[in-house]
């Protein structure tokens, strides 16, 4: 049985969701946008172990409470490689917004498409979607039907592509051959 806590944090109500196997009572966070100790005390609450940390992207509203949710769990930091240097300048990036972000640590795992994460007994397929971010990954979850998508698909709309590294076509070529089949 699958529990996904929807967490909207920070100064962007950005989205976090905490993915837990009910009969293992393992987790994973996915985007710990904000507030990475608040996300740590929620698991604890609900009595889940975190065992990995999932980033879609790296923006800095997707990963503005990753130091603080790795100091509190010492899960890995899973993130497609080609996010890696964005993810290097998040600090720098939320600056611009007069927003003040400790510095992220760095990722321990490479993700790549059709990799398949478990989380206790859920299994979390990676889809490999640019377009609103360099790496952007969507996690895959078929037995529930449950797609996390970071910041590629919204109600009513898509994500940005005005954003250093957006591309519009490359956005649409993913949610065409990744989502919509």
């Amino acid at each position: 049985m699958i529990e996904i806590l929807q967490l909207p944090l920070g100064p962007l109500q950005t989205n976090c969701y905490l993915v837990a196997c009910k009969e293992t009572m393992k987790a994973a966070v996915i985007d710990p946008s904000w507030n990475g100790r608040n996300i740590a005390a929620i698991a604890t609450e609900h009595g889940y172990t975190i065992t990995h940390i999932l980033l879609t992207h790296s923006h800095f509203d997707h990963v503005g409470g990753l130091a603080e949710l790795k100091e509190e769990a010492d899960a890995p930091i899973y993130i497609h490689p080609e996010a890696v240097e964005m993810l290097a300048y998040a600090t720098e990036s939320a600056a611009r917004f007069n927003l003040t972000l400790p510095t992220p640590p760095a990722a321990s795992d490479m993700l790549a498409e059709g990799d398949v994460i478990e989380v206790g007994q859920l299994k979390l397929e990676v889809l490999f979607t640019p377009g609103h971010a360099p790496g952007h990954v969507c996690f895959y979850i078929k037995e529930h039907h449950v797609l996390l998508d970071g910041d590629v698909l919204f109600q009513g709309s898509i994500g940005r592509t005005d954003l250093p590294g957006g591309d519009y076509p490359t956005l649409m070529k993913s949610i065409e051959e990744k989502l919509l089949p």
